[in-house]
């Protein structure tokens, strides 16, 4: 496994990371022994980086993660979100509170300062608004946390949190089938010297390559509840595309891949040739996934005709499938 710098964080993570919303049994039960396996199985392929929220399963995933780590003797980057819980959103921020929320998400993970604190997708006006940056300021320098970062949807939240001097990392929705961050947000974020975390790299498993038109999702799964943006930001589900429509553009795309190939495998390929990109988080509800997915840092770059080709077929056939905005 490859490593990258992360950013202000000059950490040392992974190329792939764990996403660990699943462990909060948000995508259907997972049980205790398989959660514990999914992490160690992570860490024996080399991940250093696990992501996760105090809201994944309103804490079981940052509790699991904690019981888990006590027991290493080197534990990996563990990085967590704030600001989705419902004593904060959408409008009960206060410092206290998130200050509050924080601690609570440090005790679950069994450290004394969290190793990176994301803000998590917060509302607009509250994140434009610059308090909760300000205060994130003062959470580090109380040794509450040991560096900062935002979690976004938008590509222009994301500018505005990029020139903030001391976020060290974004957090953002980038695939295959949403490219656009590569030619606005990439180079700031490399000249500001920001961590680029990749989530949602396989569009919610459209990427996967074995989606079908009949597939039932469980009903705790967001793809089952969010398809269209329901419960939370439709772009969260299936990159923001109608299922139909994503599982025909996969069809399409995969019929113009080169002999060799494969979509898993050319989609986190994509996204590892981006060199601004410090970590891609990729669930896994089962240990052999993580070992599929870890996979991808040792494969050799696309070739330039390749990501041509990607880049024509996303600004003719995939962009304006696109819901909730980019």
């Amino acid at each position: 496994m490859k490593t990258r710098v992360l950013g202000k964080t000059g950490f040392n993570v992974s190329e792939i990371g764990l996403g660990c919303w699943q462990l909060g049994n948000d995508f259907g039960a997972i049980e205790d022994s398989e959660a514990a396996a999914i992490l160690q199985a992570a860490l024996n392929e080399g991940v250093q980086f696990f992501d996760t929220a105090d809201v994944y399963g309103g804490g079981l995933s940052e509790q699991r993660i904690g019981q888990w780590r006590a027991a290493l003797s080197k534990p990996p980057v563990i990085a967590t979100k704030v600001g989705r819980n419902p004593e904060l959103y959408p409008d009960g921020y206060s410092k206290a509170k998130v200050k509050q929320s924080l601690q609570a998400s440090a005790q679950r993970l069994g450290v004394e300062s969290i190793d990176l604190a994301q803000l998590h997708c917060v509302p607009r006006d509250v994140l434009f608004s610059g308090d909760l940056l300000a205060w994130m300021e003062d959470f580090k320098k109380d040794g509450i946390i040991q560096h900062f970062g935002a979690s976004v949807e938008m590509l222009d939240e994301a500018m505005f949190c990029c020139d903030h001097p001391e976020i060290a990392s974004l957090q953002i929705l980038f695939n295959v089938f949403r490219q656009d961050a590569v030619e606005s947000l990439l180079p700031l974020a490399e000249k500001n010297n920001v961590g680029v975390i990749v989530r949602l790299p396989l569009a919610s498993g459209l990427l996967t390559g074995k989606m079908k038109l009949d597939r039932i999702f469980d009903e705790q799964d967001h793809r089952f509840y969010n398809k269209d943006g329901a419960a939370f930001h439709v772009g969260e589900t299936f990159n923001g595309i109608p299922y139909e429509k994503g599982v025909a553009l996969v069809d399409k795309l995969n019929g113009k891949l080169p002999e060799g190939h494969n979509i898993l495998d050319v989609s986190l390929r994509w996204i590892l040739d981006q060199p601004q990109v410090s970590s891609i988080i990729v669930g896994a509800s089962r240990s052999s996934q993580v070992v599929r997915n870890a996979a991808a840092s040792s494969l050799s770059p696309l070739s330039k005709e390749l990501h041509e080709m990607l880049g024509d077929f996303y600004r003719s056939d995939v962009r304006n499938a696109i819901r909730g905005g980019i």
